[in-house]
């Protein structure tokens, strides 16, 4: 589970990231859990129901996707004007990049 601070928002940016269609009136506090329709499922949270939790996000890459073409995610997450915060590595034929959800949490792109 993570942690946002605008619950609406992180959802639509997680299902428009994902490929995945979502109806942003069916989003409510504190918890949506976004249709993975694989083995890992992955659940936000506002935390509206916890007055003392403080936001910080993290600046270590928290989970990583897999793609086939590096190049062409690259090119989706930059069309989508998303900050990248390392740019493409190529390490022999593993490839990847690191960039921002909209409250600053570091994510990872890799090839499979």
């Amino acid at each position: 589970m993570f942690s946002f601070k605008d619950l609406k928002k992180s959802v639509g940016w997680y299902c428009n990231l994902l490929g995945i269609p979502h109806n942003s009136d069916s989003v409510e506090s504190s918890v949506y859990n976004i249709p993975i329709t694989y083995e890992t499922g992955l659940t936000l949270d506002d935390h509206t129901l916890d007055p003392d939790f403080r936001f910080e996000p993290s600046n270590n890459v928290l989970f990583n996707f897999y793609v086939k073409d590096i190049d062409e995610a690259y090119k989706f997450i930059k069309g989508n004007n998303i900050r990248i915060v390392k740019e493409i590595e190529r390490i022999g034929d593993f490839a990847y990049f690191n960039f921002q959800d909209p409250d600053g949490k570091v994510l990872m792109i890799c090839n499979s």
